[in-house]
């Protein structure tokens, strides 16, 4: 059973469930701040739920890809979306500042950063 890493919490799931629902199911969130209420809730439209993901999971989506061409995301941030991403063995998840997890390197926060 694969598990998830995330924010000092390891999650188990199933290989193939998304990364999204994996964390909201345990209580954790991959969005910051006001995200967490103003988002696609998991169709790949809004970017919010965008980390940065160790380990096995899915190739990105079309939708995932062409979401992260759009500003405030970098295509080579390395960033990936938590709704559009299934788990296929053990990851580490890290997210990042800003509203939409954008601020790539910056020391991770608790989510109280809007820009």
């Amino acid at each position: 059973m694969p598990t998830v890493r995330f924010r000092g919490e390891t999650v188990e799931c199933d290989r193939g469930d998304t990364l999204r629902d994996v964390l909201l199911a345990a209580g954790l969130t991959p969005h910051n701040g006001g995200a967490d209420t103003l988002n696609c809730h998991g169709f790949g439209s809004c970017g919010t739920c965008a980390v940065r993901v160790d380990g096995a999971v899915s190739d990105p989506t079309r939708r995932e890809r062409l979401r992260l061409r759009v500003p405030p995301h970098d295509p080579e941030s390395g960033l990936r979306l938590a709704c559009q991403t299934t788990v296929e063995g053990d990851v580490t998840v890290e997210k990042f500042p800003g509203f939409w997890g954008q601020h790539v390197g910056a020391d991770e926060d608790d989510g109280s950063s809007d820009d």
